[in-house]
């Protein structure tokens, strides 16, 4: 089983929600979820910093949520099901927070999955300008 795990870490871009990567976004994941509630939406939106200071995350999540880089909060153990509330608080889509994840125009990235999803030899994540 241990192989079979470790097969998924060589895709590149992936990046596995495991024990460990909960253990190290537990605090950016709480933060996340507070985002459930219309009060902390509310003092969130009211002064970003001030909030995220409430949660003893990282500083490279605090500023990963800041920039709204959502692969970065990935690869700092976010889990997208959670980060979804940050975005959601921003009035975004899950797909239009897909289509930022990819650097990919909202509609492209739509049509992409309409017509059964990327190419495997498609690079991974935004592209840089």
């Amino acid at each position: 089983m241990e192989n079979y795990y470790e097969e998924f870490k060589k895709i590149p871009g992936t990046v596995i929600f495991d024990a460990t990567q909960s253990r190290i976004g537990y605090h950016l994941n709480m933060f996340a979820m507070s985002l459930m509630k219309d009060e902390n939406r509310q003092k969130f939106k009211a002064g970003e910093d001030a909030y995220l200071n409430t949660f003893p995350m990282s500083a490279i999540q605090h500023q990963a949520v800041l920039d709204r880089d959502y692969n970065k909060m990935i690869a700092l153990g976010g889990n997208i099901y959670f980060l979804a509330k940050i975005g959601a608080t921003d009035g975004h889509s899950f797909q239009k927070l897909a289509s930022l994840m990819t650097g990919m125009p909202e509609e492209d990235y739509r049509n992409m999955m309409i017509r059964g999803g990327r190419n495997p030899s498609m690079p991974v994540g935004p592209v840089e300008k």
